[in-house]
C-alpha cells in the first residue's frame, strides 16, 4: 500500500490509497486498533469478540517525515512507512518490539463466503453469505530471542511457538484463540473467527486468515505480560467471577445413571469427610427409550442408545424427583452441575426448535451419523432464547446450580476416523465440516454465541447465582460469559498428561484465564480403529485385573453399571494420582472420564498411599482457598491470570521460555507435576508392570530473579539453577518464592465452611513481600457494584513484622472479626499440607494489626 492521503479525526487516523484503506486508532495508551480493508471500515462494536471500548480520550500525536508517519501515545509508538505501510512497533521508551517486513506486512484478497461453504444452507450472524470478504495475511519479523505464547489449545504440548506452525479451528480437543503474547512485552489479538494459521520458521513469520470482513487486530504494549493480558481484556471484557464453590472439588464421571447413584456418591463423600463441593451429571439423564418419545425424526443406532439426546429434561423413571434430589444435595452443602447439548435428536425440545426454524442444516454434515442431529442455530438470538427457556423449564427450575455445555464446536469431524490424519488434511477435514453449516467468517464462533445465550438467559432470571458454564470450546471474549473451557475428551497416557500442562498455559496466555481438563484423562482404555480413544490402560471389556470379578462391587450403590476396572490397575492409579496432584492447582479442580469410576475411594482405602495422597491434595486445595479465591478476585478486578506460564512471572529469564512442565499458580506457588511413570509401566490390555530401580525424583528449574523455599521441607534454594527434587508418589515438587505471604485456612468439607474460618498465614522469609486477600459474598453479582473487600498482608523481612492493613471495602456478609494465625516458615515449621503448630495469633477487626514473627 502506497499511502496517498491521510485523514485525522479525534479517534484515530485513516490512510488511503486507490484500492485500500488503513485505519489506526488509539484505544488506550497501550492498545491500538488496526483495520486494513478494501471497503469501508466496520466499527469495533460490530464484533462479537468486543465487549466495549473505553470512552475516555487518549492523548496521542501524529508526526510526519519524508519516509514515515509516527503515531505515538505515552505507552506505544507506531511507525508507518509511506511507500509500503510497513509497521514498526516500539514501546514508550522507543525500544523496538516487533515489525513487519520492509516491503509491507499487511495483505488482503477478496473472497466470497458462499464460495468457501461446503453446504447449501449456511447459518450466519450476517444477512447473507453472498458478500465480499477478505483472505488476510500479516507478516511479522520477530527478534531471535523472544518467546511467543497463546493461540489457544492444540493438543501438542508446545511451550513456545517459535519455530512452529499452528492451524486454528475448533474440534473436540482443539480450541482456536487468535492471540499471541511475546516476552518482548507486547501482544497481538486478531478479531477473527475464521480458519487461520500462525507460522514461524527460518523463512518467515505470519498470521493468515481465510475469511474476514476486514483485516483487524489489536496491538497491546506491556511491558509485562500481565499488562498485555489486561490490554486484551480492555477489548474483550472483564472476566466474570465464579462463585467460591466452583473452586472446590468437582466429582464427575461418564456417567451417573440415576438419582440414587448421585445421592449415594454425595453421601459417601460426606461420610468419609473427604472435601467436595459439586457433583456433575453427564449426558443421558434424559429418556433412554426412544420408543416412548413424543417426537423422533432421526434414526437411532440399533441399540437405541442415544435416546432423547439433547432433551433438557430428566427421565422420570431414573430421576423420579429431581427437585427432591437437588434439595437433598443442597442439604449436604453440595452443588449440582448438568450437561446440556446444542444437538437434539428427538423429544419436545427438538420439535420446538424445528417449528421455529432454529436448527442448522444437518443434511450437509456427513462425516459421522452422530453429527446429523440438528444443532441449534446459536447465531440466531431467538434460537438462543428458546434454548435457554428449555434449559430453565426442564432443569434450572428444579434447582440446578451450574451448566456443562458440551459439544459447542459444534462438530468434531475426526472423532470416528480410524487413523489420525496429517495436519493439513485434518485441518481441511474439520474446517470443511464446520463450513458445511456455518459462515466461513464465523467458523470458530459457535461456542461464544452458545455461552452468551446461557449467560444472558440466567442473568435475566437472577443475580443471586453466578453463571458457571463448563464448556469444551472457546473464542476470544468468552470469559465474560461465566464460561470455563475444559480440554476435551483426552486419553489417559503419560504423554497426553504432560502435553496438557503446556496446552492450558497457551490457552490462558490469550487473555482467557478459565481452563481445566479431565483429571485422569477421559479415555482410560483404547479402541481398535479409533486414534481418538487411545488410553493406555484397562478397557471396560477387559477382565478385572485384581481377579475379583465384576460381582465384587455389585452391592456398592455408588458404582454404575458401565464402570470398568482401570482404577484397580496400579499403573493407572499412579497416573491418576499424578494427574490429581496437578489438577489441585488448576482454575477448576474436576475429575472426569469414562471406562472407570473416579471417586476417591475407588483408588484404595485409608492407609493406602493412593487414597491418602488423593485426600491430602484435596484437603490442600481447600486449605489454599483464601489464596485461590483471592486470585479469582484479581482475575476479575485486576485482569490477573491464575494459571501462569513461567514467562509471565519471569519474563527476563530466557531459561523459562521453553519449559513445558512447570508453571506458576498465582504469584507464590511454583508447581512441578510428575509426568512420567516411576512405579509402574502401563500395560495396555494387560495389567501394568512394576518398574525397578527408578529414582523417585524429577529435575526442576528454579527461575532467576528470586530465591526459593521448598513447600514440603522449608529448605531454601538459590534461583537460576536446576535441581533434582524428591517426588515420591505422595507429593510433587512445590516451591515458593522468598518473600511470599500465602493465606491458607483449615481443612473444611466444602467451601461454605470457609466464611469465618481463621486465616492461617504462611510467611516465607528472605525478602519483603505482600499479598492482597479478596473477599465477597461468594455468590451473586453484587461484586459488580462494589460489594467486596480487600486486605493487604505485608511482610517486612528486616524487622520480622507481618502487617495486616486496614480493610478496604465492605459487603453485607462480611465477617467483621477474624482470627489471624501466622507462622514464619522454616525447615520443619509451617511446611506441607498440615496446619502449623504454635502460630502467632491476632484478632483482626478490619483495623491495622501487626504480628511479630
Amino acid at each position: 500500500m502506497n499511502i496517498e492521503s491521510v485523514h485525522r479525526d479525534p479517534d484515530g487516523v485513516t490512510f488511503e490509497s486507490d484500492e485500500r484503506t488503513l485505519r489506526v486508532e488509539a484505544v488506550t495508551d497501550a492498545v491500538v486498533r488496526v483495520v486494513y480493508t478494501g471497503d469501508s471500515v466496520e466499527p469495533p462494536e460490530e464484533s462479537p469478540m468486543v465487549a466495549s471500548l473505553p470512552d475516555g480520550d487518549v492523548d496521542w500525536t501524529l508526526g510526519e517525515s519524508e519516509d514515515r508517519f509516527t503515531l505515538a501515545t505515552d505507552g506505544v509508538t507506531l511507525e508507518i512507512d509511506r511507500e509500503t505501510a510497513a509497521f514498526t512497533w516500539r514501546d514508550g521508551d522507543g525500544n523496538r518490539l516487533v515489525r513487519e517486513p520492509e516491503d509491507g506486512g499487511k495483505d488482503i484478497a477478496e473472497v466470497t463466503p458462499a464460495d468457501l461453504a461446503t453446504g447449501d444452507d449456511i447459518s450466519s450472524p450476517r444477512d447473507s453469505v453472498d458478500r465480499t470478504a477478505y483472505e488476510t495475511k500479516l507478516d511479522l519479523e520477530f527478534s531471535d530471542e523472544e518467546g511467543i505464547y497463546g493461540l489457544g489449545q492444540h493438543e501438542e504440548g508446545i511451550s513456545n511457538y517459535r519455530g512452529h506452525t499452528q492451524d486454528l479451528y475448533q474440534t473436540c480437543t482443539k480450541v482456536a484463540m487468535p492471540a499471541i503474547v511475546s516476552t518482548r512485552g507486547y501482544g497481538i489479538m486478531w478479531d477473527s473467527f475464521s480458519l487461520s494459521t500462525f507460522h514461524d520458521d527460518q523463512h518467515g513469520s505470519y498470521f493468515w486468515t481465510e475469511c474476514d470482513n476486514q483485516q483487524e487486530f489489536y496491538f497491546v504494549a506491556g511491558p509485562d505480560l500481565d499488562d498485555v493480558v489486561a490490554g486484551f481484556r480492555t477489548v474483550t471484557g472483564q472476566s466474570s467471577l465464579f462463585p467460591r464453590w466452583a473452586f472446590g472439588y468437582l466429582q464427575s464421571k461418564e456417567r451417573y445413571e440415576d438419582q440414587e447413584e448421585i445421592l449415594s456418591v454425595a453421601r459417601e463423600y460426606r461420610d468419609r469427610e473427604i472435601p467436595f463441593d459439586v457433583i456433575v451429571q453427564d449426558w443421558r439423564y434424559w429418556a433412554d427409550d426412544d420408543e416412548n418419545t413424543d417426537y423422533s425424526p432421526i434414526e437411532q443406532p440399533d441399540d437405541g442408545s442415544w435416546g432423547e439426546w439433547g432433551q433438557k429434561s430428566f427421565d422420570p423413571d431414573r430421576f423420579p424427583d429431581p427437585s427432591g434430589m437437588l434439595e437433598e444435595l443442597h442439604g449436604m452443602d453440595a452443588k449440582y452441575m448438568i450437561s446440556i447439548w446444542p444437538n437434539m435428536l428427538s423429544g419436545s425440545n427438538r420439535r420446538e426448535m424445528e417449528d421455529g426454524g432454529f436448527l442448522m442444516d444437518e443434511e450437509n454434515v456427513s462425516p459421522s451419523p452422530r453429527m446429523e442431529q440438528g444443532f441449534t442455530n446459536v447465531f440466531d438470538p431467538d434460537a438462543r432464547e428458546l434454548y435457554w427457556n428449555q434449559a430453565k423449564e426442564g432443569l434450572w427450575d428444579h434447582g440446578v446450580d451450574a451448566w456443562w455445555c458440551d459439544s459447542p464446536e459444534p462438530y468434531h469431524a475426526d472423532w470416528d476416523i480410524p487413523v489420525k490424519m496429517q495436519p493439513f488434511e485434518r485441518t481441511r477435514f474439520n474446517a470443511d465440516t464446520l463450513k458445511s453449516t456455518i459462515d466461513a467468517e464465523f467458523m470458530n464462533a459457535y461456542s461464544l454465541y452458545h455461552s452468551q445465550g446461557m449467560y444472558k438467559g440466567q442473568r435475566s432470571v437472577t443475580d443471586e447465582k453466578r453463571v458457571v458454564n463448563l464448556t469444551r470450546s472457546a473464542s476470544l471474549g468468552q470469559h465474560r460469559y461465566g464460561a470455563i473451557t475444559w480440554s476435551g475428551d483426552i486419553s489417559a497416557t503419560w504423554e497426553v498428561f504432560e502435553n496438557q500442562i503446556a496446552d492450558g498455559l497457551q490457552f490462558t496466555a490469550t487473555g482467557n484465564p478459565k481452563w481445566t481438563l479431565d483429571i485422569g484423562g477421559f479415555f482410560t482404555g483404547g479402541r481398535e480403529f479409533s486414534w481418538f480413544k487411545s488410553g493406555a490402560f484397562q478397557n471396560p471389556e477387559h477382565d478385572d485385573p485384581t481377579g475379583e470379578g465384576p460381582e465384587a462391587d455389585d452391592d456398592d450403590p455408588t458404582k454404575g453399571e458401565g464402570d470398568g476396572h482401570a482404577h484397580k490397575d496400579p499403573g493407572y492409579r499412579e497416573l491418576y494420582v499424578r494427574w490429581f496432584q496437578y489438577g489441585a492447582f488448576l482454575p477448576m479442580f474436576r475429575s472426569h472420564g469414562t471406562h472407570t469410576p473416579r471417586e476417591v475411594w475407588r483408588f484404595g482405602e485409608p492407609g493406602e498411599t493412593t487414597y491418602d495422597t488423593l485426600v491430602k491434595f484435596d484437603e490442600l486445595r481447600y486449605r489454599l482457598m483464601p489464596y485461590i479465591y483471592s486470585l479469582a478476585g484479581w482475575e476479575t478486578h485486576e485482569d490477573y491470570t491464575m494459571y501462569r506460564h513461567l514467562a509471565f512471572e519471569f519474563q527476563d529469564d530466557p531459561e523459562v521460555y521453553d519449559i513445558a512442565d512447570q508453571f506458576m499458580f498465582g504469584p507464590s506457588l511454583l508447581v512441578c507435576p510428575v509426568t512420567e511413570p516411576m512405579y509402574y509401566e502401563p500395560g495396555g490390555a494387560e495389567r501394568s508392570t512394576p518398574i525397578e530401580g527408578k529414582a523417585k525424583a524429577r529435575e526442576v528449574y528454579l527461575p532467576e530473579g528470586t530465591d526459593w523455599v521448598d513447600f514440603w521441607s522449608g529448605e531454601h534454594y538459590d534461583g537460576g539453577q536446576t535441581i533434582v527434587a524428591d517426588a515420591p508418589l505422595e507429593k510433587i515438587p512445590l516451591f515458593v518464592p522468598e518473600g511470599s505471604v500465602v493465606p491458607m485456612g483449615p481443612v473444611v468439607q466444602h467451601t461454605g465452611e470457609t466464611d469465618d474460618t481463621p486465616w492461617q498465614v504462611r510467611v516465607y522469609p528472605g525478602a519483603d513481600g505482600a499479598f492482597e486477600v479478596y473477599e465477597d459474598a461468594g455468590d451473586g453479582y453484587d461484586y459488580e457494584n462494589g460489594a467486596y473487600a480487600t486486605t493487604t498482608l505485608s511482610w517486612d523481612d528486616a524487622t520480622g513484622t507481618l502487617t495486616v492493613a486496614e480493610r478496604e471495602g465492605s459487603f453485607p456478609e462480611l465477617v467483621e472479626r477474624r482470627e489471624v494465625e501466622a507462622v514464619l516458615v522454616g525447615e520443619g515449621r509451617g511446611v506441607g499440607h498440615e496446619p502449623a503448630g504454635d502460630p502467632v495469633t491476632a484478632s483482626y477487626d478490619g483495623t491495622e494489626t501487626t504480628l511479630e514473627l
